[in-house]
């Protein structure tokens, strides 16, 4: 009987660090001034209260390992299906543009680093070990995980774990790093925000009201529950998908097979488009006078969501294995510090430009979010912007979307370095830094283009 319980105990000693960490921040005076996500905080007690530390708690790295990867998915199904307008809008297409520009100098900087590193102190090592960096940075442990993991099947050892790792320190990177920015940014005049008290705008706590009030039981099924059983309806279509993909790609070995084993790690992005096609198809019959009597809910996703991705941080930082991090433990410190400092400089000199009206929230938004995950960016925004008065919020959600689509390429540039550490071609890797350095230089040059035609 008891051993039926594997992954329910795993979740239930997620549910105590959670509630622990809730407890202690809000007891301790010091977790309260500095912004540390609660979920980020659990995470870190169940580390050190797990098998390699204190060895009190006996989770399962293998199983906390497949949630992050399945919560990754379901929290961003249900972010996709929220109804955004996202029209006429440059904000939308700019804060797409910041985002995936600085994954690909986050991988430029990894990978730039780890060929180094290969060719004088660490010669056995694989070069694309770099790329966890702006999957685990700019993308969080969910996706680090997961392709990592489909890593491991084409002969990386603990590809998994490493990109948790990375993930780990982009957290450590927004949480303490990230507040030092913003008592350093939030004292310098040209920073200032422009709000004042008559600015206070209600509309968003009445939003919530009605939100609120729409969530209520509206008939024989909860609006939770429908919302939640759309989620799992298409979960089933990107797993059916993955399953086509692994079908027949697999047996073809060589780049088909990484590139099958590269989607199986991108299924989040799969769910995402299929959500956002729901979501299209439920707007286009409404218009046609054929309304569902349900729908999806934005209040319901939202809280979906975010509980999705908080139990996805503590399962990550919980799951992250020390030891086996022996090998790789000095090259990851040296190019995570490499590409923190490279973040911050950008994000300093790139997101001005775009938003110059908001610059302090949107920089540490950004930051954050782009270190850790869309909820350390708004923790960060939250310290200087408690209202959400700026449009910094709807930037980091709506341009998230639109990252999917400039991010896309770099999706089958992953493939590039897998086939040069199989077939032993080096020259593989120097073609993945050209173009990753080619494609950073268009994304800012449109993005420059546009940033000046807006000013004309």
């Amino acid at each position: 009987m008891l051993s039926t319980y594997g992954y329910m105990l795993d979740f239930i000693f997620i549910c105590v660090f959670i509630v622990v960490a809730a407890v202690l921040k809000a007891k301790i005076s010091i977790l309260r001034k500095w912004i540390i996500p609660t979920a980020m905080l659990a995470g870190f007690l169940g580390m050190f209260l797990g098998p390699e530390f204190l060895n009190i708690v006996p989770l399962n790295f293998d199983r906390l390992g497949n949630l992050v990867y399945h919560l990754m998915g379901i929290g961003f199904i249900a972010m996709s299906l929220k109804e955004r307008e996202t029209t006429n809008n440059p904000g939308v297409v700019n804060s797409g543009l910041i985002i995936v520009s600085t994954y690909i100098i986050q991988a430029i900087v990894g990978l730039g680093i780890m060929m180094i590193l290969v060719a004088t102190l660490y010669p056995n090592l694989f070069q694309g070990i770099g790329l966890l960096l702006p999957l685990g940075f700019g993308q969080g442990p969910g996706q680090a995980y997961s392709i990592g993991s489909s890593w491991e099947a084409l002969g990386i050892r603990d590809g998994g774990n490493l990109g948790l790792a990375v993930a780990g320190l982009g957290f450590v990177w927004a949480t303490f790093i990230g507040i030092i920015l913003m008592n350093v940014l939030s004292r310098k005049k040209d920073y200032a925000l422009k709000y004042t008290k008559e600015d206070e705008d209600d509309g968003q706590a009445e939003a919530l009201k009605v939100a609120k009030k729409e969530g209520i039981l509206a008939d024989a099924i909860d609006k939770i529950t429908y919302q939640i059983a759309i989620i799992g309806v298409i979960y089933m279509i990107t797993y059916l998908t993955l399953f086509i993909i692994d079908k027949y790609l697999t047996p073809l070995g060589g780049t088909f097979e990484t590139l099958a084993q590269v989607l199986i790690g991108f299924h989040f992005i799969i769910g995402s488009l299929y959500a956002m096609l729901f979501r299209a198809i439920i707007k286009k019959l409404d218009r046609s006078g054929w309304k569902l009597e349900h729908s999806p809910d934005n209040y319901l996703l939202s809280r979906i969501s975010g509980a999705a991705f908080d139990f996805m941080i503590t399962a990550s930082i919980a799951a992250i294995s020390i030891y086996s991090l022996k090998e790789y433990a000095a090259p990851i410190l040296i190019f995570t510090t490499v590409g923190g400092i490279v973040t911050i400089l950008f994000m300093l000199w790139i997101v001005p430009r775009s938003f110059p009206q908001d610059k302090l929230p949107n920089v540490l938004g950004f930051y954050g979010m782009l270190t850790g995950t869309i909820s350390t960016g708004l923790a960060l925004v939250k310290g200087v912007d408690p209202k959400f008065k700026s449009n910094t919020a709807d930037n980091l959600v709506v341009g998230s979307a639109s990252a999917i689509i400039f991010g896309f390429p770099m999706l089958l540039v992953l493939n590039i370095p897998i086939d040069g550490y199989r077939q032993g071609r080096p020259e593989l890797y120097w073609l993945t830094l050209a173009i990753f350095i080619v494609y950073f230089a268009l994304l800012v040059g449109v993005l420059m283009f546009r940033t000046r035609a807006k000013k004309q």
